[in-house]
């Protein structure tokens, strides 16, 4: 067992976690939810069958579509029974069309859909279930997207118009086709997917998304290419690494990872691209969604939740839509909803979702069905239900357990507050538990800590991906942890009146190291008078990509330089009594892989060293929070505004 493994499953026993596990099993949340660890009810109790619509449905399996390159794609076709011309639903899927991503307790059955009158049409992407051709992850998307979407325009009983709808990679595989700008897509319904997927996909901050990429390239999709290829001693490879992926998150160097096997030949060649692509060169933006907004022309209703995988991106579609869309109907009709869920748990009763999201209650499940389905119904039988017509942004905010709704992202009404980083004088060791304060510094001051990336802090909870019990994702007490000598701590007083904050945080911060690369993370925490400190949202900086993602510069040793890490966007109301915290480190192990701090290539070295890192708080360098904090004023509702006019 290595260094860094020993270390860390110390921590984690410290913690009372094992593994993975680290994201659900600290003491202080079972007091607030009366259970340390994540639940799941019988998967019966999704999909519900009711409130059907008024067509009988009939199903075609493996139906044919052929792509300009002469690669046959085959999807199930469910036909409703009417005489007259339909719209279109298009899923393209990686997860298998039989699936259909109904579970974990996401979608209503494509039988559902297809009974409220649409052609509903699953497809598999190229390479993996039943099409032909080699798969390959975001390669093909783009053109066969296109292909796809006007060969469903012409099956028979469809009327030309063609929505797209589903998550994760299946949210991309909607952004790839409408950046092509086939002629008959007419609106998309992306959930829980990328603006760009070198960065906030594969890579955030510069820093490679660890737990997130390895178990995911490993699992289905790594698995069946190597199955479609009929290579059973890679696929026993792969299904053995599954088994163990706790384990091989700690093998150096990822170049040479063996389950997906690098050569001879690979069975995941993308997954080494990856590898050797880790800055956002021509390889990722050949893909980015973010570089193409001009070409997106059809209106957009995104979904994502505020601790998943892909929430920054997200919000950046978004915005960017709005501003730069290809067309003036696609920037007035974008919409986005941002609920209190993870990647997978949607919050609904059969959903495994952490401890501190499970009890919300109906308030917080997943309106994505119904409305979907409005939504489909304006744009693709012009139903005037009141779904659409300007941007617009439905959040739930998180303490106060309630939706809001607001124009515009981030919030128009917004009060951008900085607190800055200073010496607590009393509380703590010296040096690691710090204030915030409203008030600049006007002398000298700096906090100092060993980070050895052999024994980096543990994940609990966060923004990976993909399931609670695979990924760090939720909220979580990070009071154990930050008894860690590594990780600094900057705390408000107590708050004098429940404050809302929603939006984006950002971290100025002003540091050294003794290395000529390193990582700092920072953290946005609720403080409760009890003592527990809840993860809000994180974001993460490699020093070397401080300026540039695609151009990264080492940093010379000992030298202050001014971070300004990105926290990815949240939504809580902080009661009064709660104080607002910003931690931070150089590590969060596996959500990140640690910065070895040698400065070496990415992935080509298992080699690491420790560095002394410090944090400035003087006048001359004074480190510092910006947080959203949004005016009292609008009380929110207890329902999601799904009705027309709200």
């Amino acid at each position: 067992m290595s260094r860094s493994t020993i270390g860390t499953l110390r921590l984690l026993t410290a913690l009372g976690c094992v593994g993975l596990l680290v994201i659900g099993c600290s003491s202080g949340d079972s007091k607030n939810t009366g259970t340390s660890s994540p639940t799941t009810t019988q998967a019966t109790a999704w999909p519900p069958d009711s409130d059907r619509g008024s067509c009988a449905v009939e199903k075609q399996q493996d139906v044919p579509a052929t792509m300009r390159d002469g690669v046959v794609l085959r999807a199930d076709v469910y036909r409703p029974k009417t005489d007259q011309p339909v719209p279109v639903i298009l899923m393209r899927t990686q997860y298998g069309k039989s699936a259909a991503q109904v579970q974990p307790s996401r979608y209503r059955t494509p039988d559902w859909f297809a009974s409220h009158c649409y052609l509903v049409v699953i497809q598999d992407v190229r390479g993996l279930g039943k099409s032909d051709g080699v798969f390959s992850e975001f390669g093909n998307d783009q053109h066969d997207g296109y292909d796809t979407v006007e060969w469903a325009a012409q099956l028979p009983g469809a009327n030309g118009k063609v929505g797209m709808y589903g998550s994760s990679y299946v949210g991309a595989t909607q952004w790839l086709a409408a950046t092509e700008t086939p002629p008959h897509l007419t609106t998309i319904v992306p959930a829980n997917t990328a603006s760009d997927y070198y960065d906030g996909w594969t890579y955030e901050g510069g820093a490679y998304r660890l737990a997130f990429i390895e178990p995911w390239a490993m699992g289905t999709i790594g698995l069946e290419a190597a199955q479609q290829r009929k290579d059973q001693a890679a696929a026993d490879r792969i299904t053995a690494g599954i088994a163990d992926a706790t384990s091989w998150m700690n093998f150096r160097p990822y170049k040479d990872f063996p389950p997906l096997q690098p050569s001879n030949p690979a069975v995941a060649p993308w997954f080494y691209d990856w590898i050797r692509n880790s800055t956002r060169d021509d390889y990722w933006k050949q893909w980015s969604i973010r570089d193409r907004y001009q070409n997106v022309k059809v209106p957009v209703l995104d979904m994502e939740g505020w601790y998943d995988a892909f929430l920054a991106g997200g919000v950046e579609n978004f915005t960017g839509m709005a501003d730069r869309g290809g067309s003036q109907e696609a920037k007035q009709n974008q919409r986005l909803v941002i609920g209190p869920w993870d990647h997978l748990g949607w919050g609904r009763k059969s959903s495994t979702i952490a401890p501190r999201l499970e009890n919300l209650g109906p308030v917080a499940d997943s309106p994505i069905n119904e409305l979907m389905l409005a939504w489909y119904d304006h744009f693709l039988k012009g139903v005037d239900n009141g779904v659409a017509g300007k941007p617009r942004v439905d959040y739930y905010v998180m303490g106060a357990n309630k939706w809001k709704s607001a124009p515009s992202w981030p919030l128009p009404q917004t009060k951008w507050t900085e607190y800055f980083f200073q010496d607590s004088g009393v509380n703590g060791p010296a040096g690691r538990v710090g204030k915030l304060v409203t008030q600049a510094p006007t002398g000298t001051g700096s906090d100092r800590y060993l980070y050895d990336p052999a024994t980096p802090v543990p994940s609990v909870g966060g923004h990976s991906c993909c399931g609670v019990g695979e990924g760090p994702q939720g909220p979580f007490d990070q009071a154990a942890a930050e008894q860690r000598s590594d990780v600094l701590t900057y705390t408000t007083d107590p708050l004098t009146a429940d404050t809302e904050v929603t939006g984006p945080v950002t971290v100025k911060l002003w540091a050294s190291s003794t290395a000529p690369d390193t990582d700092f993370v920072a953290r946005l925490e609720a403080v409760t008078p009890d003592g527990a400190a809840v993860n809000l949202n994180n974001g993460i900086l490699r020093a070397a990509f401080r300026d540039s993602l695609s151009d990264p510069t080492p940093i010379e040793p000992g030298k202050p330089y001014q971070f300004t890490i990105k926290i990815w966007p949240t939504s809580y109301q902080f009661k009064t009594g709660d104080r607002i915290r910003v931690a931070v480190s150089s590590s969060d192990y596996p959500q990140y892989a640690p910065n070895p701090n040698t400065g070496e290539r990415f992935g080509d070295s298992a080699r690491t060293q420790p560095a002394t890192q410090t944090v400035y708080r003087d006048a001359q360098h004074p480190s510092s929070v910006v947080i959203p904090v949004i005016p009292a004023g609008d009380n929110g509702s207890d329902t999601f505004p799904l009705k027309p006019g709200k």
